[in-house]
């Protein structure tokens, strides 16, 4: 899946901030692929772009229309659909990142056929993936994985980029979920991925490089959670990676979603990703951790981060906070 750009980003009628937190992370982390936003009438969210109609949109060059907003109920209003079929016949593609696909709405699937435009539905991959072969390949390639799932590993893999990015070395970051997709403008939904073809899947979107490129997969779900283990263990063995992150958020009390569930300590994970990821690669070794302190003081969380960087011998480090530049030092 591959989405042309730039973008405009279609915020709709979000009644807030959180609703429109996927076209904010495309302004965030891709603000130079943004050309503006087009907002509905009642929307109380806001990335921090220019207003811009369809026509004046396309004026600006944008080629796709994103719909970075989450629906409520899986339903898509008609004042959606009046814009995003205008965008269509302005020469618009249309990308969304929703449960429901834009595709299925006949309107809108009949009007891109007619006019010849792109309607991708990130969830939802179109593409067939072989089966993982398991054989070694040329390049680097770093995963954070997590102590649970929503911990971080997303904005930690896109931070490391950028501060690779920064310090000139060649990194790129690959998108397995439809936040990271509609980020980057390429990759898979892993998560939609038929079981047997996961591996297959991320050795396809992270394949043979130049031997000092890194490819920085977006890690997902939990070893330890029950609910979403098996696509963890499915990235691990298609990424082969030489670099892992731990990513953790300590205030909570159990694995999210399953309160019969406690999280693992930090060690029992590491040890599990590391025994998972030797399969394909025997190197694997952890680089540092990244820890979502956002919920505690200043002073409580430097001191978590003190004590788990000496407890277990790693950068320890908050991506906010403190940035991931130690993390990357630990590359060497």
């Amino acid at each position: 899946m591959k989405i042309a750009k730039p973008y405009l980003l279609f915020l709709g009628d979000a009644p807030d901030q959180l609703a429109a937190k996927t076209a904010i992370g495309i302004k965030d982390w891709r603000a130079d692929d943004c050309v503006g936003q087009l907002r509905l009438k009642g929307c109380n969210a806001d990335a921090g772009l220019d207003d811009m109609t369809i026509a004046e949109g396309r004026e600006a060059g944008a080629k796709t229309l994103v719909a970075g907003i989450a629906n409520r109920g899986g339903i898509i209003p008609e004042t959606w659909i009046v814009v995003l079929r205008e965008a269509l016949e302005a020469g618009f593609d249309l990308a969304a990142g929703l449960h429901n696909r834009l595709a299925d709405c006949a309107d809108l699937r009949d009007t891109a056929r007619r006019l010849g435009r792109n309607i991708h539905d990130v969830r939802h991959p179109s593409e067939t993936y072989p089966v993982a072969s398991g054989e070694k390949r040329t390049g680097k390639r770093l995963l954070p994985v997590g102590t649970d799932c929503s911990c971080g590993k997303m904005y930690t893999a896109l931070a490391i980029e950028r501060e690779m990015l920064s310090r000139g070395m060649k990194a790129t970051f690959r998108a397995t979920g439809q936040t990271g997709i509609l980020i980057t403008g390429e990759g898979v939904s892993i998560d939609a991925v038929v079981a047997d073809f996961i591996s297959g899947a991320v050795e396809a979107i992270a394949p043979a490089n130049d031997p000092e490129h890194w490819d920085i997969i977006e890690g997902q779900g939990s070893l330890f959670h029950a609910s979403y283990a098996g696509v963890s263990t499915g990235l691990l063995h298609g990424a082969q990676p030489d670099a892992l992150v731990l990513c953790h958020e300590p205030t909570r009390a159990h694995m999210r979603g399953l309160p019969h569930y406690a999280l693992p300590s930090l060690e029992a994970c590491m040890e599990a990703n590391l025994r998972t990821g030797s399969l394909t690669n025997p190197d694997v070794r952890f680089v540092g951790v990244a820890t979502d302190t956002s919920r505690l003081e200043e002073d409580e969380a430097l001191a978590f981060l003190a004590k788990t960087e000496a407890d277990l011998g790693l950068p320890a480090t908050d991506p906010v906070r403190t940035g991931v530049g130690r993390i990357v030092d630990n590359l060497d």
